[in-house]
């Protein structure tokens, strides 16, 4: 008895070290050197592993970026051009600076504009109120108001409006992570230049429907009606599916085809106030 027991802790320790030395030789083989850069660009980011850069997560993203050789479209939304100077040298190359981002609203049907006529009784979700219905305002592009962009926020850049019933978004806390405009089951939030001043103009409204349709859901839709393309003097406005789009790189912030648009969809966002004509104001005064 006591034999056999002498027999099995060899056998077992014969075996134990033996795989012992094939797995260290093993690992010898295969053994992988990461590049030190790797972590020299890792503690250069911020952390915050928000997606933001495309990737999983900032390692992923350092990893990346030493893999390739290249900041080409490699772009950190929360260190921004600051830090791509940072880790240009680091790699041997020169960062192109990116024109900062920030997250807009595509949608202004607050309860003022589109008010709601039913009311919706289910799960609290975007996702589930899409797939049911088209909404309390009977808008079937508009914001639902569930508040997941709000949710996935890491960065507290957005609230609820009671009000409204509107997702609000904080400017000056907005990294353009685009974590809300991937939750978002109707794509009403998009990622724009923050422009020159902070000013934008953009459409604030996604609907696709036809004029008549859409006033009947709310009054700041766009009718499609084209009189902003036609205004536009740069080709920055395109027109499809009944609904207009300014392209930020074309647009040259003129704020003519906001003066033109009959419903008020087309936003100004930071500019003065505009002028107002002489009679008019006079008036207004007696």
């Amino acid at each position: 008895m006591n034999m056999t027991i002498i027999l099995t802790v060899a056998t077992l320790s014969v075996l134990g070290i033996t795989s012992a030395v094939i797995l260290y030789f093993v690992a010898r083989k295969f053994k992988v050197i990461e590049d030190p850069r790797i972590d020299l660009i890792a503690e250069l980011l911020p952390a915050a592993n928000c997606g933001g850069c495309g990737f999983a997560g900032c390692r992923n993203f350092a990893e990346s970026i030493v893999r390739n050789e290249s900041l080409d479209k490699m772009f950190c939304p929360v260190g921004g051009n600051s830090l791509l100077k940072l880790i240009g040298p680091i790699i041997g190359q020169e960062a192109v600076e990116k024109d900062p981002e920030v997250a807009v609203l595509r949608c202004n049907g607050s309860y003022a504009y589109a008010p709601l006529k039913t009311e919706y009784d289910g799960i609290s979700s975007c996702f589930f109120m899409h797939a049911l219905s088209s909404g309390d305002n009977g808008c079937p592009n508009g914001c639902l108001g569930g508040g997941e962009c709000v949710e996935a926020c890491t960065f507290q850049a957005m609230y609820m409006d009671k009000e409204t019933g509107l997702p609000v978004i904080i400017q000056e806390k907005c990294v353009a992570c685009g974590a809300c405009v991937k939750v978002c089951p109707r794509h009403i939030i998009e990622l724009r230049p923050k422009g020159k001043k902070d000013r934008r103009i953009f459409v604030c409204c996604v609907n696709k429907e036809k004029g008549a349709v859409g006033k009947k859901n709310c009054e700041v839709v766009c009718i499609g009606c084209g009189k902003c393309v036609k205004e536009c003097k740069f080709e920055a406005i395109s027109m499809e599916n009944n609904l207009a789009y300014i392209h930020a790189e074309k647009c040259t912030l003129c704020r003519k085809c906001a003066a033109v648009c009959p419903t008020g969809s087309i936003h100004e966002l930071n500019f003065p106030e505009r002028k107002r004509p002489a009679a008019e104001t006079q008036v207004q005064e007696a």
